[in-house]
């Protein structure tokens, strides 16, 4: 059985790959110093799944010892995230499925961050908050496009030494809709 375009992006170790993929090109070897904490069969097979679901590529293949490397980059952003009618096609358990593993994400790249020998909060940037807001349909629209230029603007940065990478994630749950 095939797996359905939302598998394959959100399982837990190809997220993190896609993560280090964006803006970049990097090879296996690359991408094992990046996340140690994964097997080196579990990254290759893990590539394997993301270059079969056309989510990445391979750009480049380098010989190296009497093997090639092979060089992987993002397909195009379409590709990494799940489109609206893939979405409307889930059922309740579905949608449910695939919030717990966007949160497990998350709580795995806080609990990577935690468990480091020493941590800074405040200099490291760390937040999470929750805030209600009161938005008409059309305020609302605005908000979103104004998110949209702002992640699209900080989203062509390339990794640099003087650049760390950083996990930001947004929710947004409306309320209940009134009858």
């Amino acid at each position: 059985m095939k797996e359905s375009a939302v598998d394959v992006i959100l399982h837990p170790v190809r997220m993190r790959i896609i993560q280090y993929l964006i803006n970049q090109q990097l090879t296996a070897q690359q991408l094992k110093e990046l996340l140690p904490d994964i097997p080196q069969a579990t990254l290759y097979r893990n590539l394997k799944k993301l270059v079969e679901a056309e989510v990445i590529h391979i750009v480049d293949e380098i010989p190296n010892r009497g093997t090639i490397e092979k060089v992987y980059s993002i397909n195009n952003a379409s590709n990494t995230s799940i489109s609206p009618a893939e979405v409307n096609k889930l059922s309740t358990d579905d949608l449910m499925s695939l919030f717990i593993k966007f949160m497990a994400n998350l709580m795995g790249e806080y609990e990577r961050y935690i468990n480091q020998e020493k941590i800074d909060l405040v200099n490291d940037g760390v937040t999470f908050r929750q805030a209600s807001m009161y938005l008409s349909d059309e305020e609302y629209k605005e908000f979103i496009n104004d998110l949209v230029a702002v992640y699209s603007k900080i989203m062509k940065y390339e990794p640099t030494r003087d650049r760390r990478r950083r996990t930001i994630a947004t929710i947004i749950i409306p309320e209940q809709k009134k009858e």
